[in-house]
């Protein structure tokens, strides 16, 4: 058994290199909505206190993981009572295990051409059930920009928009 890894097809390397980036620009959407749904936490006329705490709490955001970020969206969707909340709440988490699936997966070849297996053991000690071809790489991603989008629009409903960071605006 050789002891370096199997090189993936550029074509596969390439759809899970676009996937990983989906998952970077939902963190930033995230992030951008969890401070959209925080402000109001602060009321009309915050005192010095209140300030300095919400932006220590958004300092701390900054740093979060995909998994901790939502989280913190799925609270801050309750409390706004947004709309589906419970069916985007299921989503974010589905996507967060596909995240940590593509992002810490050992890829082995599959005996099916073109397929490749992932190798990861989650944290409940599950292992992914099945090999995964290009395609499956490509709906995860897909489903990744498709919820992002919702969750900037949810951003976008608090009246908070602005420029993104190294991005046109996302329509």
């Amino acid at each position: 058994m050789s002891r370096s890894p199997a090189r993936l097809p550029d074509d596969f390397a390439a759809s899970l290199g676009h996937a990983i980036a989906s998952f970077g620009f939902l963190e930033e959407a995230l992030k951008r909505a969890i401070f959209a749904l925080s402000l109001d936490g602060l009321g009309k006329r915050p005192d010095d206190r209140a300030v300095a705490s919400f932006l220590q709490r958004m300092e701390d955001i900054a740093d979060d993981t995909l998994g901790t970020l939502i989280d913190q969206f799925i609270k801050q969707m309750g409390r706004a009572q947004i709309r589906d909340e419970d069916k985007l709440a299921a989503e974010l988490r589905a996507i967060r295990n596909n995240r940590n699936l593509l992002c810490h997966a050992s890829w082995k070849p599959s005996e099916i051409q073109g397929r490749w297996r992932p190798s990861f053991l989650n944290t409940k000690g599950e292992v992914f059930p099945s090999d995964m071809g290009q395609e499956d790489i490509d709906a995860i991603a897909a489903e990744t920009l498709r919820v992002a989008g919702r969750v900037v629009s949810i951003m976008r409903a608090t009246g908070i928009d602005g420029e993104w960071v190294g991005h046109d605006p996302v329509s």
